[in-house]
């Protein structure tokens, strides 16, 4: 089996590779977040053979993680797959039970359910979303655990008008010139638009990753038509640009 074979990869790399004998569970954690987000990008290009890659850089992680808990005598790469396997199971009785669930959002509530029987729903609904995932994705997922406790707009323009209203409070906080002022109003802004994507079923995230390619990609074009001329990006003046920026959209 090729998982056993990297498992016996992975307890010969911890025995005789100085790097990989002086890693923890702290000193990969930067590894294992760059292998998801690198895992994202390849599913975003829509490239299986990178996306295949990615998956393999990321599985190693999780080896290399049970592999340090396996030497303290805590678990196994086995015990996860065990513990993940019964959760599964046990979190989809309409699979493998007689249970029957015929939408999404039942299956949604029955899986709530068995994490109240399993002792996983803590004092507040808002517990259990990580501090360390992106601001975005976090702001989404809290406010639809409020959303589902009825904390919620009725229509979408109440959603757009709040962010109006916030806008007007952060150009107020300008005015005053009160930088504590300008990040806390800045970030109601920001919450406010998660708002209205989590409402409008756009996730934030995603939204603002195909931006950022965009961006990308029209911010090197006027790259390239520099060093087609042969100028520096600085001499440039704004508007030339701006009119390479537009040459970007139209090319799509």
């Amino acid at each position: 089996m090729e998982f056993e074979r990297l498992k016996e990869i992975m307890k010969q790399l911890r025995a005789n590779c100085p790097w990989d004998k002086k890693q923890t569970h702290a000193s990969l954690r930067p590894y294992l977040i760059e292998e998801a987000y690198e895992t994202l990008e390849a599913i975003d290009r829509e490239d299986p053979g990178e996306l295949r890659e990615e998956l393999g850089d990321l599985l190693l992680q999780i080896v290399f993680h049970a592999t340090l808990a396996q030497e303290k005598g805590q678990f196994t790469v086995d015990d996860v797959v065990r513990g993940i396997s019964d959760k599964m199971v046990s979190r989809h009785p309409h699979v493998f039970g007689d249970a029957r669930y015929e939408t999404a959002e039942e299956v949604v509530g029955q899986w709530e359910e068995r994490k109240k029987e399993e002792g996983k729903l803590r004092e507040s609904i808002l517990e259990g979303i990580p501090e360390s995932m992106p601001a975005l994705l976090r702001a989404q997922r809290l406010q639809s655990r409020a959303a589902k406790a009825g904390f919620d707009w009725e229509h979408v323009k109440d959603v757009l008008d709040k962010v109006e209203e916030e806008f007007g409070e952060f150009r107020e906080a300008l005015h005053e010139r009160d930088e504590d002022k300008v990040e806390d109003e800045l970030g109601d802004i920001l919450f406010a638009l998660v708002n209205v994507s989590r409402f409008t079923g756009i996730n934030a995230e995603n939204a603002l990753r195909r931006t950022i390619a965009k961006f990308i990609k029209r911010f090197r074009h006027i790259e390239m038509r520099a060093s087609e001329e042969g100028r520096e990006l600085r001499d440039m003046s704004l508007h030339e640009m701006e009119r390479h920026w537009q040459e970007s959209k139209r090319d799509g």
